[in-house]
């Protein structure tokens, strides 16, 4: 018996006299759930002292479930999982996904699925979602990482754009939350969901980038963890974050040619003094999908190259006039 239960029990009886038990002498149910609760725990508390490091972040005979997956961070995030050993199924609004994806099945013995899909939409989100389910099973992990950015000024952006944004960021990464909560409850074996937020969720207004719609939608996506984590521990299901800083990808690519001086900016005035690769983001999202992170949810890691914090010294006296 645990320490707690221990000293909980030793409370209660000081505390209550024997007439406030019931007549059939059973213990009260919030004793019962704290037994309960104590001979459950011990059987999560493995001793973890000579598990390797590498073994807890297996992913061996997982079933991942990729929003956004067909390029860019998201296909990233699909090769991680199968490099880890774990099956992947992956939806996405391009008609084909790069063509690497079809070599990950090959290459690493894990099964890889992909369906064309539209996230903002519930019929069609949740079709594949069905589609997936059969092909590979109980899905032990979630990444909804299917994402949009949108960069103009405020007074310049229409309805309808600002809404699609907000229907792929946010209710496309909520409403396939929702599907594999509800998946993972059904199936009582817990799991991880790590959602993608994005430095921008931190309120924090980017030089020479105008990005109001897309900063809410990722603010939204960040305020989701700590409620959701909170709300679905009871099935066992952790629920993390992280947010990105920029990140080299097709959704940047255009800086290159169209914004250099903006470019240039993000190459040099991170502490990291670069700009970020996919590379750098899917050794944590393994990390929170897997074992090693058993005892991290309502949590959001930020990857920035340090940019949240500030710009690097070299960088201001550059920058800022003499």
């Amino acid at each position: 018996m645990s320490i707690t239960l221990q000293r909980t029990l030793r409370l209660y009886s000081k505390t209550a006299s024997r007439s406030s038990l019931p007549a059939n002498g059973t213990v009260p149910s919030c004793l019962t759930a704290l037994r309960s609760f104590s001979s459950s725990r011990s059987t999560r508390e493995e001793d973890l002292s000579d598990v390797k490091v590498t073994d807890r972040m297996s992913l061996k005979g997982r079933n991942v479930f990729v929003t956004g997956g067909g390029r860019g961070i998201g296909f990233a995030i699909c090769k991680a999982i199968a490099q880890l050993g774990g099956n992947v199924a992956v939806i996405d609004a391009l008609p084909e996904p790069v063509e690497e994806f079809h070599t990950l099945e090959k290459k690493y013995g894990t099964k890889a699925f992909y369906q064309t899909a539209d996230v903002t939409k519930e019929d069609s989100l949740g079709t594949a979602f069905k589609d997936a389910e059969n092909e590979l099973g109980e899905f032990h992990g979630c990444v909804p990482a299917a994402g949009i950015a949108l960069d103009k000024p405020l007074a310049d952006h229409k309805w309808d754009e600002s809404l699609r944004v907000l229907m792929v960021n946010t209710m496309g990464t909520f409403w396939t939350v929702k599907l594999m909560a509800d998946h993972m409850a059904k199936h009582r074996q817990g799991g991880s969901i790590v959602m993608i937020a994005s430095i921008a969720a931190q309120g924090n207004k980017i030089p020479e980038q105008n990005l109001a719609i897309y900063n809410m939608s990722k603010a939204a996506v960040k305020g989701l963890v700590g409620p959701l984590a909170v709300e679905v521990s009871e099935s066992g299901i952790r629920v993390n974050s992280i947010s990105p800083g920029v990140i080299r990808s097709p959704m940047t690519k255009a800086l290159e040619t169209d914004f250099p001086k903006l470019q240039q900016m993000f190459e040099n005035a991170a502490p990291a003094g670069r700009i970020g690769v996919p590379e750098d983001l899917t050794p944590a999202i393994m990390y929170l999908l897997s074992d090693a992170a058993s005892f991290t949810t309502g949590a959001d890691l930020l990857i920035s190259g340090g940019f949240h914090a500030g710009v690097r010294p070299s960088w201001m006296h550059r920058a800022m006039p003499q």
